[in-house]
């Protein structure tokens, strides 16, 4: 006679392919729609980075000049790649988590393509010269209400389905999703309303923006990779998290501390003086949260060292959290006092930006990917090979990045304080690790193309059918698969 907890595992087994069902055509859509926009990203970056040591690079063409190059490369990034994966992560670990199935898919649809059109409106608009010049929310100020309609669109679905969720448990990935979920419309939209419809003084400004970027960084992008670690460590290596007290606490000190970053960007400027400080000191907090959740992921997969070689997923987790911790260690290093003299007015800051997007964020997101697209196409991926150049050129780009902008803007950083000196010596400093951020950038690029065509062929539904997830040895003694009856999962979408 079976028992309850058999009758529930049957339940599971029969619901799981369902939701990924409701769920295939958005999620593809935000996937790939993500990864086309960051090779675009990409492109754009590589061309700014050329201009900073060969400003003859292209310079016949007036809609690439830096300013423009620059500043469509960071929100293409943003809002084309960060913010669609983030949707297609939140709405499908959302679903699985409240073991609901999606019951609005044809509107997520139809909005995610007014996302793209807006996206799409804002890059045009910015390359022509209607950008509004403030980092990254150069589109013009039309655009932003369209993104934000958008947004609740897309996201009121999961938040129904977590209201509705089955069980009384709140899994820690849906504390730090629902987070992400109702901060991102905070921030976005108080930013956008004080800079863009209140007569306000510009050094504020300026400080509403710097404390937009570091916001949206620390309350979406992070929460939600974050989440993507918690779900996906336990699930491949079959452990529960080490310490649920551990990811609590982490999820709060994250909470607090998030909100009252990015002002020490205006240290020394007239504003009130306590606010800069109060910015530098909560950037370094972040320390916390971010050791917190490395320790607990790092703890949770310890032992499996050949399932972590052997799986996608856990090689981008694993490497979305050392970005994590770095990110921690960044936010230290650069805003201390002695730091932050140095860093607040060089290409350092691009770099911690670059760290938290591309290093934490977007490698925790191809973990994801690497997981859910296989069980929402029914089909396996094509390509030890990719898979294995994506991870690699992508790690060693996005290393060589960080390490080129952080370091060459310290160095930059530290010119400037000779006061006695031309300007132009300060910028002829970090000359030579801008080379080095354009080549990893061509390497970042090259491992996304990649993963774009490797993407599409899995929406064409040209991958092979298996009974086992895709794995980078073929011989593997140990099961890449959790609690949850993957296996059971697979052989039930694939038969």
């Amino acid at each position: 006679m079976a028992t309850d907890s058999d009758t529930i595992k049957h339940a599971d087994d029969d619901l799981r392919p369902l939701i990924d069902r409701s769920l295939r055509h958005p999620v593809m859509f935000f996937f790939t729609s993500a990864a086309a926009w960051l090779a675009v990203a990409l492109i754009l970056g590589i061309v700014a980075s050329a201009k900073t040591h060969a400003p003859e690079f292209m310079g016949n063409v007036g809609w690439l000049v830096y300013g423009k190059a620059y500043a469509a490369h960071l929100n293409t990034l943003v809002y084309g790649w960060g913010c669609q994966a983030a949707f297609g992560v939140i709405i499908w670990l959302m679903a699985r988590l409240s073991r609901k199935e999606c019951r609005n898919p044809g509107t997520i649809l139809l909005v995610g393509h007014v996302w793209n059109f807006a996206v799409l409106y804002g890059v045009i608009a910015i390359l022509s010269g209607g950008g509004t010049g403030v980092p990254w929310m150069e589109f013009p100020a039309a655009v932003w209400p369209v993104l934000l309609i958008s947004y609740v669109f897309i996201m009121a679905g999961s938040v129904v389905q977590f209201r509705c969720k089955e069980g009384g448990h709140t899994y820690i990935s849906q504390w730090y999703l629902l987070g992400a979920i109702i901060w991102f419309p905070w921030v976005f939209t108080t930013a956008n309303i004080l800079i863009f419809h209140f007569n306000g003084h510009p050094v504020m400004d300026a400080g509403i923006n710097a404390w937009f970027k570091s916001t949206l960084i620390l309350l979406f992008f992070v929460p939600v990779g974050v989440a993507a670690a918690y779900y996906l460590a336990p699930k491949v290596t079959g452990r529960p998290v080490h310490s649920y007290a551990l990811a609590q606490m982490g999820f709060w000190a994250l909470a607090a501390i998030g909100p009252w970053t990015g002002m020490q960007k205006l240290a020394g400027a007239p504003i009130p003086q306590f606010l800069p400080y109060v910015g530098a000191a909560a950037t370094v907090l972040f320390f916390i949260p971010a050791v917190t959740v490395a320790v607990n992921i790092l703890k949770t997969v310890a032992g499996h060292a050949s399932t972590v070689a052997a799986s996608p997923t856990l090689r981008f987790t694993i490497a979305g959290i050392f970005g994590l911790l770095a990110l921690g260690v960044m936010g230290v290093c650069l805003n201390f006092p002695a730091g932050l003299r140095f860093s607040q007015f060089s290409i350092a800051g691009y770099g911690f930006e670059i760290l938290a997007i591309y290093g934490c964020f977007s490698m925790c997101s191809f973990a994801a990917m690497y997981f859910i697209v296989p069980r929402i196409t029914r089909r396996e991926w094509l390509s030890r090979r990719f898979i294995s150049w994506h991870f690699y050129l992508s790690a060693y780009g996005v290393a060589t990045i960080v390490i080129c902008t952080i370091g060459g803007g310290l160095m930059q950083g530290a010119a400037q304080e000779y006061w006695n000196m031309p300007w132009s010596d300060a910028a002829t400093r970090q000359y030579a690790y801008g080379w080095g951020t354009t080549v990893s950038w061509l390497f970042i690029l090259f491992a996304n193309v990649f993963f774009l065509l490797h993407l599409l062929l899995m929406w064409a539904r040209l991958g092979r059918r298996s009974q086992h997830p895709t794995l980078l040895h073929k011989h593997h003694s140990e099961s890449p698969h959790g609690p949850e009856g993957d296996i059971d999962e697979i052989q039930a979408a694939n038969a």
